[in-house]
């Protein structure tokens, strides 16, 4: 898929809000109405923390992929917080995203850091 037709969105803060009101919101949005034919989320860092903890965005998740946005989270992350069982059963891509990150920056892919 062309970088002008998929958003990757990067997001590492551990704010629920922003996830909720900026993430998430855009990330819908964006797919509805086409803006963007893909919409991937990246949790790392702190999202993959609040993500296994915090009903909302887990509600959030879910309902975004059903909407077809495609959701990943850091592996490492996961497991160095404790909390691969519960990124996993939320349906949630795990993988190692250092190298995906990397890939994506390389290709000039679009990516939307927050």
């Amino acid at each position: 898929m062309s970088e002008k037709t998929k958003l990757n969105i990067l997001w590492t803060t551990g704010d629920p809000i922003t996830g909720k009101f900026m993430v998430f919101m855009y990330a819908n949005k964006a797919l509805e109405v086409k803006w963007w034919e893909s919409v991937e989320i990246i949790l790392w860092g702190a999202t993959v923390k609040l993500a296994s903890e915090d009903k909302e965005i887990q509600e959030c998740i879910k309902k975004s992929m059903a909407n077809g946005v495609k959701i990943s989270a850091c592996r490492a992350c996961a497991r160095e917080l404790g909390v691969e069982k519960e990124i996993e059963n939320l349906g949630v891509n795990l993988d190692y995203m250092g190298q995906p990150l990397t890939k994506i920056l390389k290709d000039n892919e679009k990516l939307l850091t927050i």
